[in-house]
């Protein structure tokens, strides 16, 4: 039996944070890897796809020059593309795994753990006991019961940066965050591709008039069928064999893959979690607070993708922090201060949501600026002229709630509008900001605006 202070289980941003704080106070850590390492981020996540998008993008601008009067002959070499997203891919983890080999002798454990009670971990045959234990083991896709049958056909975002060349033709299945920025990624990269969901929603935006821009947008760009009915695939003859009803009328439609983007779940429940006595919610999920990331009154800690509360790498580093804190502070811990809810998709138009969504908002308690993009000055110039902004603003006394959008560059908007909701600034606080000319940020102010005529 081996005994240290904390046992962190998973080397992915989550995990790898929560040991270095421990380390960084004294404390004697275990950290446990199952996978190959490197963070889902750097190898299957963030990293990859954006690597892809980027290429995407550039592709999209060949094809785009024409209508400023530039004429150019783009051949998209699928092996190249896909040979550069594995190369720098395989760069940002060889950066994660030099800071893991940096790690005191003894830290990292390779292997498979799950609980034999509470406060033991086996990890391969070898017993670990632990004062505390954070589980950062992240998530995994979920394959839907009518899609299983494509088999071999079918894969998700974890596989596809493997592929030695771009496929010929592929159906996405899930028209999500990571559905729609690889489809319209490979899309846009020449590959024949068709997005198909069942639940009718395009995209995480929860305003109705953005919901509807975004299924505009999308579908006038891609073929695209949000809510399919009776859809199911199959294997056949080395291609994956996809049907539905559309409008009542049956299709079917062949593809050299299938990329399953229907959500993921976390992998908790990988650990055997029936032989402790841990908090448990009526679906076998662990009952944690978010504020301080513990599992009832235990010395067990949540972080990252494990938690479901807000999957990205930032929010995932930030858990790390405060489960790694928390593990070390036991049985003081402290809630820690959250940041500003901060999403984006990295499809184009970006797709943003700051703050509280439009959902979670009080009906009447709130007015909302608007602004589209179609002829907003420096859009137009780029001709990326698409979408609109919506902000939300309290009627008494003018605080900003929160923002959504689909619309040209607002990665960089999203971070602005985060910032003043951190700072928990009202409209007139923003609105006596520098906004320069001409710029896309102009946009922003337009919306703005309209809040405070709204509010006079």
């Amino acid at each position: 039996m081996r005994k240290v202070d904390i046992a962190v289980v998973g080397a992915g941003t989550a995990g790898l944070v929560a040991a270095r704080e421990a380390l960084k106070r004294g404390r004697e850590v275990l950290l446990v890897e199952q996978g190959p390492g490197g963070t889902t981020c750097a190898r299957v996540g963030c990293m990859p796809s954006k690597l892809l998008i980027a290429a995407a993008e550039h592709a999209h601008a060949v094809r785009a020059a024409s209508s400023f009067g530039i004429n150019v002959e783009g051949r998209v070499d699928g092996e190249a593309v896909m040979s550069r997203v594995r190369h720098e891919r395989d760069r940002f983890v060889d950066f994660v795994m030099q800071d893991i080999a940096r790690m005191p002798e003894g830290t990292y454990l390779r292997g498979r753990a799950r609980f034999t009670r509470d406060m033991v971990l086996e990890v391969d045959g070898e017993q670990i006991e632990a004062d505390r234990v954070v589980l950062a083991v992240g998530s995994r896709p979920i394959v839907p019961p009518p899609l299983a049958a494509a088999k071999d056909r079918l894969i998700h975002n974890d596989e596809l940066f493997e592929l030695e060349s771009l496929p010929e033709s592929i159906a996405v299945f899930g028209p999500g965050i990571i559905g729609l920025e690889l489809g319209q990624s490979l899309s846009r990269l020449g590959v024949r591709t068709r997005v198909l969901g069942v639940s009718g929603n395009v995209g995480p935006l929860t305003d109705p008039e953005l919901k509807a821009e975004t299924a505009r947008l999308f579908s006038g760009e891609l073929p695209l069928n949000a809510a399919a009915d009776d859809l199911h695939a199959k294997s056949i003859d080395g291609k994956v064999e996809v049907h539905w009803r559309e409008e009542g009328n049956p299709r079917t439609e062949d593809f050299q893959y299938a990329l399953v983007a229907t959500g993921r779940r976390s992998n908790v429940d990988l650990l055997d979690l029936d032989k402790t006595s841990l908090s448990r919610g009526p679906k076998g999920d662990l009952l944690l607070d978010a504020n301080t990331l513990q599992v009832g009154s235990s010395p067990v800690f949540v972080a990252g993708d494990a938690t479901n509360i807000r999957p990205v790498l930032h929010e995932a580093s930030d858990e790390g922090w405060i489960a790694g804190t928390n593990a070390v502070l036991y049985p003081n811990v402290v809630p820690a201060p959250r940041k500003s809810p901060l999403s984006i998709v990295f499809t184009e138009p970006n797709m943003i949501m700051v703050g509280t969504p439009y959902l979670e908002l009080d009906s009447g308690s709130f007015v909302t600026g608007r602004v589209s993009f179609e002829n907003q000055g420096r859009s137009r110039m780029m001709g990326i002229n698409a979408g609109a902004l919506h902000v939300y603003v309290h009627r008494e006394g003018g605080r900003f709630l929160g923002a959504e959008g689909i619309g040209p560059r607002l990665e960089h908007i999203a971070h602005l509008l985060a910032w003043s909701h951190q700072q928990e600034l009202t409209l007139d606080e923003m609105l006596v900001m520098p906004f320069y000319h001409p710029v896309i940020e102009e946009g922003l102010r337009t919306a703005l605006r309209d809040a405070k005529r709204q509010l006079r």
